[in-house]
């Protein structure tokens, strides 16, 4: 994935963000990370489900060198998180979204907002609905407020991404098995419904507009049976860019390697032009 004088259609690439759920950044460091993030050469790198405090980190773990990084761990230890890390210069803009479901603000570690020059990434873990009703319920009412906050992002004339574990698989195409699953969450009509609107509102999937309506490529696997090894699974990690982010879109991919020996998601990785 190196991307050293790499061009595409005559266009130089000169930003490469890559979004990841690591299913827990302590096991993934265990599995060959670090390697990871060299091969892929992100100018920003967006980690979900991080769960763990930078006090946690292994003895021999350090900081990828070159990068700044901002963690935003949930109030409840070894339990979701998110952390951005940028070589190309980094500020914090907010947490969370506007919503009235908790106490304080983004007590999960759901979404971070942090701005690299003119681009705003949105780092975000989308809640899962599979465990009971009342957290799916939860999940549904989070969406609406998710959607209803990232309008501003959708409308402003610099370019903005929303990248991360979303949790729900958009069409036939994002999932193996779309029959079997039709009552699983993440797969719900009324999720892929909402979906619809999000991208009605603005927001463009770069892969998907870079690959076509083919079945696939997929970003989360079950650790059921051989889900895995069959590569029959779901697409629920994306890139999602505003109108101006969309105009300097050159390529997106989905590093399958990722998913089999580091976490059960793989990377995306998304290029863009120069402005």
């Amino acid at each position: 994935m190196s991307r050293k004088s790499k061009t595409y259609l005559s266009e130089t690439i000169s930003m490469r963000v890559v979004t990841w759920n690591l299913n827990g950044i302590r096991a993934a460091h265990r599995k060959g990370l670090d390697d990871f993030i060299r091969k892929i050469d992100a100018d920003i790198m967006l980690f979900q489900e991080v769960r763990a405090l930078p006090e946690q980190m292994p003895k021999e773990w350090s900081k990828p060198e070159g990068y700044e990084l901002i963690w935003h761990p949930a109030d409840k230890k070894g339990y979701s998180g998110v952390m951005s890390c940028s070589r190309i210069g980094m500020k914090e803009i907010e947490r969370g979204i506007d919503t009235n479901l908790d106490e304080t603000r983004d007590p999960e570690g759901r979404v971070l907002v942090t701005k690299h020059g003119t681009m705003t990434c949105i780092n975000m873990y989308l809640p899962n609905g599979s465990a009971r009703q009342e957290r799916q319920d939860y999940k549904d009412q989070w969406l609406e407020d998710m959607l209803d906050w990232s309008r501003k992002f959708v409308e402003s004339k610099e370019p903005a991404l929303l990248c991360g574990d979303l949790n729900i698989a958009h069409t036939e195409n994002d999932i193996w098995d779309p029959k079997g699953n039709k009552s699983s969450s993440g797969f719900l009509d009324h999720e892929r419904q909402w979906f619809d609107r999000l991208i009605d509102i603005g927001w463009e999937d770069l892969l998907r507009n870079h690959l076509g309506p083919i079945k696939g490529p997929y970003s989360w696997w079950s650790n059921r049976g051989r889900a895995r090894e069959l590569d029959r699974g779901w697409r629920i990690d994306y890139v999602l860019a505003n109108p101006a982010a969309s105009e300097i879109f050159i390529s997106a991919d989905i590093i399958r390697e990722g998913g089999l020996t580091v976490s059960d998601h793989a990377p995306v990785v998304a290029d863009f032009a120069g402005e």
